[in-house]
């Protein structure tokens, strides 16, 4: 049971500003802010305000320009904010500059990312390959923690307890990975067996962005009771059921984590014994928010996850979701056009259901006639 006091006042969610810069169009670099701010409500950050440098490259020392800096650093003071979010990647030396000219933390969209999957990692399989790619993101940016204690000069006698340090610290995270790396191929001998058995079934898997539906899909589905939640990554496991007919006809069903725009790969690399179940797949499942108006670039970055983790094509039928949020009641005949062979539904209503499980169990019926012949 929680303290009184921290009942009567829970710990006050940090405050965030969120940076974006404009190599992008406007309305992408809109779009794209928008779900930087989903990302930090996911991880618990108070949005107070949003600076955006629109014009002029990216600066290697600091990422955005001087007088932007400036404006950035006027504008935490002004929110009086605990920390400062980018929307692209930072390199470790654009973080520590940053971090001393504004003196507040600096995150970059990588590192928010996992701060999420670490927050949301409920198995023992989720939190090692969670920690395994935080460790990995680690590593690079332990150089100039100890800068403080270096010495300049070289030669005997002149190593500095600082050089020591880092030497150390960089000697047991390496360590550390080389123990999950070990227990995650544990894991992936143990999943494997599982796999094994589930070869003679007809297997599909849904994919998709993340908190496209998916996993409210896979309850209607499969009758399961998977969690689900409308925020980001509220999935990090795989998780399997069987759908099966009403003459017997078997098919097992796969839900995975969702995807999004610039996933960190070492997130990807690590989760590779999850994301297993889709690469083995007879059938993936495109799970599509068809709801929002960004769902072709959603599209193309899981295309481009998909691309980087399978080993051959698969074969893919889109499943736009949420049809039910659709404003025009011609959007759905008009997708059905665009994309042949896709399927309509609503995982809330339950709305294109049937449809979808009979062409799943006709799927299955035509892989059990193959294998027959």
């Amino acid at each position: 049971m929680k303290p009184l006091h921290q009942v009567i006042n829970p710990p006050r969610a940090e405050g965030a500003v969120l940076v974006g810069h404009g190599g992008r169009s406007r309305a992408n670099l809109t779009r794209s802010l928008e779900e930087l701010e989903r990302l930090a409500d996911t991880a618990g950050a108070r949005v107070l305000d949003t600076v955006v440098q629109r014009r002029g490259p990216v600066h290697p020392a600091t990422f955005i320009g001087r007088g932007k800096l400036e404006q950035l650093e006027a504008q935490v003071e002004a929110a009086d904010a605990d920390m400062v979010i980018f929307d692209d990647d930072l390199s470790p030396a654009q973080v520590r500059n940053l971090e001393k000219a504004l003196g507040r933390k600096v995150v970059d969209r990588s590192e928010l990312i996992l701060d999420i999957f670490a927050r949301r990692a409920r198995t023992r399989e989720s939190r090692l390959q969670v920690e395994l790619a935080q460790l990995q993101y680690t590593l690079p940016r332990l150089t100039g923690l100890w800068k403080h204690l270096e010495r300049q000069a070289g030669g005997i006698g002149t190593r500095g307890p600082g050089e020591t340090q880092l030497e150390t610290d960089r000697r047991i995270v390496r360590e550390r990975i080389a123990r999950l790396r070990r227990e995650l191929d544990a894991v992936e001998r143990e999943r494997e067996t599982q796999r094994r058995r589930r070869r003679r079934e007809f297997r599909a898997a849904i994919v998709g962005y993340t908190n496209a539906g998916k996993s409210t899909l896979f309850n209607g589905l499969t009758r399961s009771q998977v969690f689900v939640e409308d925020r980001l990554f509220a999935t990090l496991d795989a998780t399997t059921r069987q759908m099966v007919s009403g003459d017997r006809q078997v098919a097992l069903l796969t839900d995975t984590v969702g995807f999004i725009r610039k996933l960190p790969h070492h997130l990807v690399a690590s989760f590779h014994s999850t994301l297993v179940e889709a690469i083995e797949a007879d059938l993936l499942l495109h799970v599509v928010d068809a709801a929002d108006p960004s769902f072709r670039r959603q599209m193309a970055a899981v295309e481009e996850v998909l691309e980087s983790i399978l080993d051959r094509p698969r074969p893919t039928t889109l499943v736009f979701n949420k049809c039910d949020l659709l404003a025009d009641p011609d959007a759905a005949c008009g997708l059905r056009v665009e994309y042949p062979g896709c399927f309509v539904v609503s995982a809330r209503s339950g709305e294109g259901f049937e449809a979808l499980r009979k062409f799943l169990w006709g799927q299955a019926a035509e892989r059990a006639a193959r294998k027959a012949s």
